[in-house]
């Protein structure tokens, strides 16, 4: 039994009619894209998921048991030549990905969906067949975060950046070579 399986997907899971789906939710400047892994449309949380099918594919998510970064890749086939315009003029690199897992039974969403992956989008792939294309995308886990160094200084510029107008670090820079006596009381 998975570690955070609810009480009553673990009872589906032994019944006969479970049906497992995904859900993908693409975070872009213009719009969120957000897809299921059935045909149709499907209501959950407020929000209408557009079916992909068997168009739409996640490879394995992956966990270890050291503190790595895997990713995964989404792919997206069947797609009209004259929609690859969006995805080549979108900016997406660096957009939150969120991947959940849920279960059908019959048409009704067996409790929430548990989110099973969240990421950032890192490298996007067109392949074009005739009238057809295929887009992959790439992402990076959150853990990929914690591996890259921050670049910050206790600086008034740096302070800046974050508090416009705060002068608690003016005075930083003068201090670097300063000299102290210390008298004892």
């Amino acid at each position: 039994m998975s570690r955070d399986l609810t009480a009553e997907m673990t009872t589906a899971t032994a019944a006969k009619n479970v049906a497992p789906f995904a859900l993908v939710e693409m975070a872009f400047d213009s719009d969120y894209l957000r897809l299921w892994s059935g045909i149709g449309t499907l209501n959950w949380n407020s929000v209408d998921w557009l079916g992909a099918g068997d168009l739409g594919k996640i490879s394995a998510i992956k966990e270890t048991e050291t503190m790595r970064a895997e990713g995964l890749i989404l792919e997206l086939s069947a797609i009209p030549s004259e929609n690859i315009a969006l995805a080549l003029t979108e900016p997406y690199q660096g957009r939150i990905v969120k991947v959940w897992l849920g279960a059908l039974d019959g048409q009704t969403i067996i409790n929430a969906p548990k989110q099973i992956f969240a990421g950032r989008m890192d490298v996007m792939e067109i392949e074009e067949s005739g009238d057809l294309s295929t887009i992959s995308v790439s992402v990076e886990s959150r853990i990929i975060d914690l591996l890259k160094s921050r670049e910050r200084r206790y600086t008034h510029e740096d302070q800046q950046i974050d508090y416009p107008g705060d002068l608690g670090l003016e005075f930083v820079a003068s201090l670097q070579n300063k000299e102290i006596e210390w008298e004892p009381s």
